[in-house]
């Protein structure tokens, strides 16, 4: 079996995992919940890819964790920052100059790449749920419903209705207040992921190629759409986009190897 490079993506609320080859394919991947253990939620998802792979810790030749939990990992890890291993997972799909929008569970990202792949800046949501997964969680459970039918509700909606707050705890006030006046549940629905979309763009300026990362997007894809509409621009996706920290964080594994 050819070397193998591993990222570890430790987010607040999921764990992601990417296995690369010697040709920097990916041959395993995973993603779990994380909840409070990133010890051990990283030993589990690590345990994940190499029985995908068919492989033993002895095939990895470089490790990197990202992320939230990067340094509760306990096992032989290069550490590297959300902000870098994001950047290198979208621009390993489009070697360009981008600006990376990544929505995940816990916190928003703006990550601006020059042509070369480096980093020009970047800027990070408030210490808040709005706009992020850990919203549209606590939105859907207020609601009593999964997030797959947060999305295909949203697909039904027949009308734009603009959210006043985007405070979760204010947020749900207001939805009853407007189901109270008769508007739809996919309105509502829809409403919430506009009230996400409205929270990144108070971040800055998205302009130029737009690649849009994150679990959020993954799993919602009107979110990306929304954000096309208020944009005006419609954004890259790539492959998989909960996986992108990982899979750069891989990269990075990747290129440590090669100039050990």
């Amino acid at each position: 079996m050819s070397e193998l490079y591993l990222g570890i993506d430790l987010g607040a609320s999921a764990t992601k995992a990417v296995l690369l080859d010697s040709r920097r394919q990916i041959v395993a991947r995973t993603v779990v919940a994380t909840g409070l253990d990133f010890t051990r939620v990283g030993q589990e998802v690590l345990e994940a890819v190499l029985r995908q792979a068919g492989a033993d810790m002895e095939h990895i030749r470089c490790a990197v964790a990202t992320g939230y939990g990067r340094k509760n990992v306990h096992f032989p890890c290069l550490s590297k920052t959300e902000i870098s291993c994001h950047g290198r997972g979208a621009y390993h799909y489009f070697p360009e100059a981008i600006t990376v929008v990544d929505i995940g569970g816990q916190d928003t990202k703006i990550i601006r790449l020059g042509p070369d792949g480096r980093l020009l800046d970047f800027q990070m949501n408030r210490k808040c749920a709005a706009g992020t997964g850990a919203f549209l969680e606590e939105m859907a459970r207020r609601l009593d419903l999964s997030l797959s039918e947060l999305e295909q509700l949203a697909g039904q909606s027949q009308q734009d209705v603009k959210l006043g707050s985007y405070c979760t705890v204010f947020t749900f006030t207001e939805i009853l207040a407007l189901s109270r006046r008769g508007i739809a549940v996919p309105d509502l629905v829809k409403a919430i992921f506009n009230a996400i979309v409205q929270r990144v763009t108070e971040l800055g300026v998205l302009s130029g190629k737009i690649v849009a990362t994150g679990g959020v997007v993954a799993y919602n894809p009107t979110v990306a759409n929304l954000l096309a509409n208020r944009i005006g621009v419609d954004p890259l996706i790539p492959p998989e986009p909960q996986l992108i920290g990982a899979l750069g964080a891989a990269l990075f594994a990747f290129e440590e190897a090669e100039h050990a």
